[in-house]
């Protein structure tokens, strides 16, 4: 059952917009529900971010749908840095191998 008087997609927006690094996973980083959650948390550790902010998508089914609407995207885990979507865990994974991911983060 959704609230009606919860606006899920102002919600997304304020907090991209708020932090710098923002990661919707599947559980947390120390309890990854999923093996592309566990990976896209482990990638950012890699390229020197510890300081990103989690969204934990299974804590809140409003959340899960509204990210996959919020970005076009249809699967989890999403990043976003400076308020401005990345990608999933296979983009992660080819900025990480590339150097982009780590020059993005220190942008």
């Amino acid at each position: 059952m959704t609230n009606d008087t919860r606006d899920v997609q102002k919600e997304i927006h304020d907090l991209v917009t708020s932090q710098k690094v923002v990661l919707f996973m599947k559980g947390s980083p120390q309890f990854p529900q999923c093996g592309f959650s566990a990976a896209a948390s482990k990638m950012l550790n890699s390229a020197g971010c510890s300081d990103f902010v989690t969204v934990n998508v299974l804590a809140d089914n409003d959340v899960r749908e509204g990210i996959k609407q919020y970005a076009s995207w249809p699967t989890i885990p999403q990043l976003y840095i400076n308020g401005e979507f990345v990608g999933g865990a296979d983009i992660m994974r080819e900025m990480a191998e590339s150097g982009e991911l780590e020059a993005a983060l220190k942008a």
